[in-house]
């Protein structure tokens, strides 16, 4: 990603597939959005997260026993206690307290980690602002730095406008572009090429926004969902949905804007939803593709259309002069602006680890900063997973933790999720009712042996298929 500097222009030029996350938000639930419809959503394309497991040291438990804290919906944090309200003007210096969200190590500025014997120091020379190391599957949060500080996102947003808007129209629906779709984009922006008067279909706006970080893309893609004001205010009730308090889009490609502003940890938050769906975990990891050119007369008069080539602007997926592919990295956005500076998340998955970090305007005026700090933090998250005691956690959306709060049929209301979150409590609860028959024993054992099924299947699916994933980058 290059960034270009002109004088009062804000310039943001950018320069695998996971299938390891279980759901974190029930399926039913969906965003209130103007301009798109989602009725006849495919349930594999629905919106965010059911569950946020957040297991520790579940590699060292038995299988089944793994399973059921795997799948337990008992969140009980205090989390979805109200965050502060700082001003959404980016500041020079963090605060002396930020947002409580994930725990309130998290809310205190500087660097947040528990050393202790056997775990290895944080990598020397990090320069960002803001960064934060977590586990994608069970939600720990192995270290941060101001991972709460208001900073301006950049292109990072794109992962919100996609976890948001994603969902709304199949890939194969085709749009015409006219004048109005392409009217707003800031000076400077990152383009993918998009033409008035051409049709392109949402597989090709989406590869546009992921891959070249295309502003023009994300204008269309909005106007397509009924306009920027639309499209930012789903943004906004997306992340209030996941609990990403710290975020307020006015620009839903992250171009500069006043007030505009998010966080290592919101960020993080927005990454590991929108990797619940496969189109996302599909775009953020395509290193290459085709993008549809204009239409044009051959020397014979005929009208073609070809197509040229766009490359992923993530460095670490796509490797660079001074930035070789980071083994095991599957996405997932980067950003640069002026204001913003450089900011990346990325995902990553080694030995049977998955980790999440996000990084947030380097200091350091060097080349690829943000992906060399980034790559020295995943390199300490994979060293230190399992031995490192968590500093905070990831959330669950709200409707998560409303859906927990309902109790389920075999369970009494202090005991939402039932096996899930404890084994046998629903089935000694049914077998000391009135006693009238077996039904209520047999639907417990029912339930808690498909809890204990589904808690197994997660674990065996848990993996997502590095194999393919390098073999498409070493393509030529």
């Amino acid at each position: 990603m290059t960034q270009l500097h002109t004088p009062k222009a804000s310039r943001n030029q950018e320069t695998g597939r996971l299938s390891f996350i279980p759901p974190v938000s029930p399926s039913g639930v969906r965003i209130l959005a103007r301009g798109g419809g989602l009725p006849g959503t495919p349930p594999d394309m629905a919106c965010t997260f059911p569950t946020v497991p957040a297991p520790k040291n579940t590699a060292r438990r038995p299988l089944l026993i793994a399973s059921a804290v795997l799948l337990s919906t008992a969140l009980t944090s205090p989390v979805a206690l109200a965050a502060p309200k700082p001003s959404t003007s980016p500041s020079a210096t963090p605060p002396a307290k930020m947002s409580v969200v994930g725990g309130a190590r998290l809310a205190q500025p500087g660097t947040q980690v528990n050393l202790a014997s056997g775990v290895p120091v944080l990598p020397k020379g990090l320069s960002a602002r803001s960064w934060i190391v977590s586990d994608a599957e069970s939600g720990e949060v192995l270290a941060s730095h101001n991972a709460h500080w208001r900073l301006a996102p950049a292109s990072t947003l794109k992962m919100l406008f996609a976890d948001a808007l994603l969902p709304k129209w199949p890939k194969t629906t085709e749009h015409k572009v006219v004048p109005s779709d392409l009217a707003g984009i800031g000076s400077g922006s990152s383009m993918v090429g998009i033409k008035e008067d051409e049709t392109y279909t949402v597989h090709d706006l989406w590869r546009g926004v992921f891959l070249r970080s295309g502003n023009d893309a994300v204008h269309v893609l909005s106007a397509m969902n009924g306009g920027i004001e639309d499209t930012v205010d789903d943004m906004n009730a997306h992340a209030q949905e996941l609990q990403a308090l710290d975020t307020v889009v006015v620009s839903p490609d992250g171009y500069d804007a006043p007030k505009q502003v998010s966080s290592a940890y919101d960020l993080t938050l927005i990454a590991r939803s929108g990797l619940q769906k496969k189109d996302f975990r599909e775009y953020c990891s395509t290193v290459r593709a085709k993008f549809p050119g204009e239409t044009k007369k051959n020397k014979k008069g005929k009208k073609v259309r070809e197509s040229f080539e766009i490359q992923n602007t993530n460095r670490l997926l796509a490797g660079d002069f001074d930035v070789p592919v980071y083994q095991g990295i599957a996405g997932v956005k980067n950003g640069n602006t002026t204001n913003a500076g450089a900011t990346f998340t990325g995902v990553a998955e080694r030995d049977g680890k998955v980790l999440l970090v996000t990084v947030m305007n380097p200091q350091k005026n060097e080349s690829n900063e943000v992906y060399k700090e980034t790559a020295k933090l995943f390199d300490w998250g994979f060293k230190a997973a399992g031995k490192v005691e968590p500093v905070g956690e990831l959330v669950a959306p709200r409707s998560a933790e409303k859906a927990d709060a309902q109790p389920g049929p075999s369970a009494s209301p202090g005991q939402a999720g039932g096996a899930a979150a404890g084994g046998s409590k629903p089935v000694a609860s049914a077998a000391s009712g009135d006693g009238t028959d077996g039904a209520g024993v047999a639907l417990g054992i029912a339930g808690g042996v498909v809890v204990l099924l589904a808690g197994g299947a997660f674990l065996v699916n848990r993996r997502w298929p590095l194999p393919d994933l390098v073999r498409r980058r070493s393509r030529p």
